[in-house]
């Protein structure tokens, strides 16, 4: 018989929180738990979920929430003043990244789209690994903190241009036509949402700003609204998000609505990692699991070496540049998101979306590791390291 919708939801919850306390233990990363889960679970595993399409949609908020909690932070002026530091760093880093992992993918068979695609996932590091593992006092009070969100944040942005280019290959009819759509629906869009937000949404919102339930309603509805509207102009749901979190990031509400949605956005979050594990051939995964270890293997001595030899050049002293480069050592879940999605349009095939996420998953756990038993960490192995 099959599994109901809510027997489905107590299998993943019930089953997160017990892996996740033994991920705790082990001072692993939460994301890769939930991922062991849904590959338990899923259709390959015990087949516990009532309808893994069911459970791949609702997961695709938490990827809506997150880009929209990610447009709440980014406020024009700190945008610039922060990212105008980190280019240098991030362009050349990302470009001996892509090159490393262009050129595992040529040796492993893929063509060079294909190749150029999976390259291009690896430029990114983890937002989600490399804030929850900073002490809250470096992440605000000091340069480290300060390197390491410029540097995620331009990052972030380059993730999400390449999320556009991919819905602009993965459509129908010419491409010429649908990349000028593109071009033209987004400042469009860009344009209406502004708008509405200046004359309307938050007229509203400080009328009733006493309101907290109000605000948390309007909040929900602006990202899922302008996240829809997107889609007319040929965009996705994630881009609208983004684009209606930074509509309000200059308006000191941005920092409620941020802390009210991180909640809503986590239990999605958990749903987005299951489903992304329930999804996984094991059969393809053992085919492509020696090019993804010596992928990742190269990745997690790369990016350390990267960065640290270029946050030298710009003048930072040699431990500061060497933290930083250790704490971005790994691959994005952005690279998650970007092999989903690029396999579900038909523009990377099934083995080269595994070879990224393969790849992902083991850079998370190797440097996850890493930086517990090296810096201070909210959940270091040593009292010595440990820093809330």
């Amino acid at each position: 018989m099959q599994p109901s919708l809510i027997f489905s939801l107590f299998v993943i919850f019930t089953g997160a929180a017990v892996l996740a306390t033994l991920a705790l233990y082990a001072r692993q990363a939460l994301p890769v738990a939930y991922i062991v889960l849904g590959v338990c679970i899923g259709p390959f595993g015990a087949g516990w979920l009532a309808d893994p399409v069911i459970v791949s949609q609702l997961s695709e908020v938490g990827i809506i929430f997150l880009l929209f909690l990610l447009g709440l932070d980014l406020a024009p002026r700190e945008l610039v003043s922060m990212l105008r530091k980190a280019t240098l760093v991030t362009l050349a880093s990302s470009a001996g990244f892509a090159l490393i992992g262009m050129g595992v993918a040529m040796m492993a068979g893929f063509d060079v789209g294909s190749a150029l695609l999976i390259g291009a996932a690896m430029t990114f590091s983890s937002t989600i690994i490399g804030l929850k593992l900073l002490p809250t006092t470096v992440l605000h009070h000091q340069h480290t903190g300060e390197i390491i969100v410029s540097i995620l944040l331009l990052q972030d942005l380059l993730a999400i241009a390449l999320l556009v280019l991919l819905k602009g290959f993965a459509g129908e009819g010419d491409l010429v036509e649908r990349l000028a759509m593109l071009a033209l629906g987004l400042p469009v869009l860009l344009a209406l949402t502004f708008l509405i937000e200046r004359y309307v949404l938050i007229r509203l919102i400080r009328r009733f700003n006493k309101i907290r339930e109000y605000i948390f309603l309007m909040a929900i509805g602006w990202c899922l609204c302008v996240a829809e509207v997107a889609t007319l102009f040929g965009l996705s749901h994630e881009i609208g998000a983004f684009i209606a979190g930074v509509s309000l990031a200059t308006n000191p509400i941005a920092l409620y609505i941020a802390d009210s949605l991180k909640p809503l956005r986590d239990f999605f979050l958990v749903l987005f990692f299951v489903s992304l594990g329930a999804g996984v051939d094991l059969g393809v995964v053992l085919e492509v699991l020696l090019p993804a270890a010596a992928l990742a293997v190269l990745l997690l001595m790369a990016k350390p070496a990267f960065f640290q030899g270029l946050l030298r050049l710009t003048g930072e002293p040699p431990a500061l540049a060497l933290e930083v480069g250790v704490r971005l050592g790994q691959v994005s879940e952005f690279a998650l998101l970007i092999a989903v999605l690029a396999m579900d349009n038909g523009v990377l095939a099934p083995r080269g979306a595994y070879l990224i996420q393969t790849t992902a998953v083991l850079t998370f756990v190797v440097s996850t590791y890493w930086i517990v038993l090296r810096y201070p960490t909210p959940v270091a192995v040593s009292d010595r390291l440990r820093r809330d």
